[in-house]
C-alpha cells in the first residue's frame, strides 16, 4: 500500500496545530471511521449512524447537483503514518480504512460513500491527539456550534424557492397577520427569531399548518379574514375581558385555540353558513368563555392537546331533558 498524497496548509490557532487540505471523497471514505471500537468503519457507520439522512446528503449532490463546503474534522491515528514533506506543503499518509477517526462530519462522509459522484472536500487533519484529546475537542464541537434556527430558516425559504404550497400559504397569513394594521395579532409576531411574548413564524406554522386541509379554493386575504376574525373573538370575548391577553402569545395556548378552530368554524356555518365575522364567532363560543378555566390559561402546561381538550369540552351543553 503506497500512501497519498495532497498539498496542505499549516494552521495555528492558540498554539493547536492542524492542516487544511481538500481530498476527493471517494478517498475520504475509504480511510476514516466513526468508533475507534468499531471493527469495520463502513459496518460501523450503518449501526452507529442515520441511513436516512445519509441518503439525503447522497441525492443531494447527485440529483441536485449541491455543493457541501464546509470541512470534515478528521483526527489522524498512528496507522495514516501523516508526514509533511515537499518543504512542508504536502501531507502523506496511508489510505487505511481506520486512517482517520471523524470529530465532525461523520453524516456528510457517510452521505458522500452512498454518493455516485466525487467531489473535492475541505478536510482539516489534526495529528498527535491522544484519547482525552479527541474526546474533548468532539465535545467542544458539538456543544458549541449551534444550527441556524428554525425561524431563520422559515423565513428565507422563500428566497430560496424551497416552499412547499401550505409552506407558501402560512408564509403569505402570517405576513398579514405581521403587517396589516387591523390583524389580532400586531405587535405580536416575530418572524425570524424566537422571541419572548411575542408568536414565532414556526409556533403559527404548527399552530395553522393542520388548519390548511380546510382552506380549499380560497384564497390568502380571504384566509387571513377569516382567521383574523376567530382570533379577534377568541381576544374580544376571553382574553380582553379576563385582562390576560399576553396568555394569547403563549405557544400552547396559541396552539390549543387553533386546534379547535375546525369545531367552531362549523359551528358557525351551520348557524350563519359561510359567514365567518367576529360576531359570528363569538356567538357561537360565548358559552364556552364562561366556561373555560382561567388557571388552564395563565398555567397552561405543556400540552395543548390537553388544552385543546378543555376548550372543546367547554363548548358542550349541559342541555337535559
Amino acid at each position: 500500500m503506497e500512501k497519498i498524497r495532497f498539498t496542505a496548509s499549516n494552521v495555528l490557532q492558540n498554539k493547536t496545530k492542524f492542516y487544511s487540505l481538500t481530498m476527493p471523497s471517494d478517498i475520504l471514505t475509504k480511510c476514516c471511521f466513526v468508533s475507534s471500537r468499531d471493527e469495520d468503519p463502513i459496518m460501523g457507520f450503518q449501526r452507529t449512524l442515520d441511513e436516512k439522512r445519509a441518503l439525503e446528503i447522497a441525492n443531494y449532490i447527485d440529483k441536485e447537483q449541491g455543493t457541501i463546503p464546509s470541512a470534515i474534522i478528521l483526527s489522524a491515528q498512528e496507522v495514516a503514518g501523516v508526514e509533511m514533506i515537499g518543504r512542508g506543503r504536502t501531507l502523506e499518509f496511508m489510505p487505511h480504512p481506520k486512517a482517520f477517526l471523524i470529530l465532525d462530519g461523520q453524516h456528510r462522509v457517510f452521505g458522500f460513500s452512498k454518493s455516485k459522484s466525487t467531489l473535492r472536500v475541505p478536510v482539516i487533519i489534526y495529528v498527535g491527539l491522544s484519547r482525552k484529546e479527541e474526546s474533548r475537542l468532539f465535545i467542544d464541537i458539538n456543544s458549541k456550534q449551534k444550527g441556524v434556527p428554525s425561524e431563520l430558516l422559515l423565513d428565507i425559504k422563500r428566497m430560496a424557492e424551497y416552499e412547499n404550497s401550505t409552506e407558501e400559504s402560512l408564509r403569505s397569513i402570517f405576513d398579514l397577520f405581521h403587517s396589516d394594521p387591523n390583524s389580532a395579532l400586531i405587535g405580536k409576531l416575530s418572524p425570524a427569531s424566537k422571541s419572548k411574548n411575542k408568536i414565532s413564524r414556526v409556533t403559527f406554522n404548527n399552530s395553522v399548518s393542520p388548519v390548511a386541509q380546510f382552506f380549499g379554493d380560497r384564497d390568502i386575504d380571504e384566509l387571513y379574514i377569516i382567521l383574523n376574525s376567530y382570533i379577534k373573538a377568541f381576544t374580544y370575548g376571553f382574553f380582553k375581558e379576563n385582562d390576560i391577553e399576553e396568555q394569547l402569545c403563549n405557544s400552547i395556548v396559541f396552539r390549543a385555540l387553533f386546534s379547535v378552530f375546525p369545531e367552531i368554524a362549523s359551528k358557525v356555518k351551520d348557524k350563519f353558513g359561510p359567514e365567518y365575522s367576529v360576531d359570528n364567532y363569538i356567538y357561537v363560543m360565548s358559552d364556552m368563555f364562561g366556561k373555560i378555566s382561567l388557571q388552564k390559561i395563565k398555567k397552561p402546561g405543556n400540552s395543548y392537546k390537553s388544552l385543546a381538550n378543555h376548550f372543546s369540552n367547554s363548548m358542550k351543553s349541559n342541555f337535559t331533558l
